[in-house]
């Protein structure tokens, strides 16, 4: 699994208020689905893969002053509609991972761990779904 930020240390990193990161998620700057949502002591805390948040950040605030908002959100969502996805469907909601975002995949019956990620794959490539690399 890659390495996780939380919203605090990006808001800090880069000098960007929580209003401003929450209005680039509103504006599909940020997917939804990069959003992890995790128990910390202090209660319930937000936080990214730093790989791509940083990327994300660095191009959305290196454009900012020449391009607007909605511009960069509308070219970076038409690039990410036409990547394949998984989709899982739950009793709470739908969930949506770039199928290039996923390191693994397993089911557990609460006793052991069985990967399903290469079976997955390789379902996904005999459909022609997976992205060339």
């Amino acid at each position: 699994m890659s390495e996780l930020i939380s919203k605090k240390e990006i808001l800090e990193k880069y000098g960007i208020s929580y209003g401003t990161l929450y209005r680039w998620k509103r504006m599909g700057l940020i997917p939804e689905e990069w959003l992890v949502k995790k128990s910390t002591f202090t209660g319930q805390e937000t936080f990214f893969s730093r790989e791509l948040i940083c990327k994300r950040v660095e191009e959305i605030l290196s454009r900012k002053d020449s391009e607007s908002l909605e511009q960069i959100a509308k070219e970076l969502g038409a690039k990410e509609k036409d990547v394949p996805k998984l989709i899982i469907n739950t009793n709470f909601g739908e969930k949506v991972f770039a199928i290039s975002d996923i390191s693994d995949m397993s089911v557990s019956n609460g006793k052991e761990r069985i990967s399903i990620f290469s079976g997955v794959m390789g379902i996904l490539k005999n459909n022609n779904i997976t992205e060339d690399e």
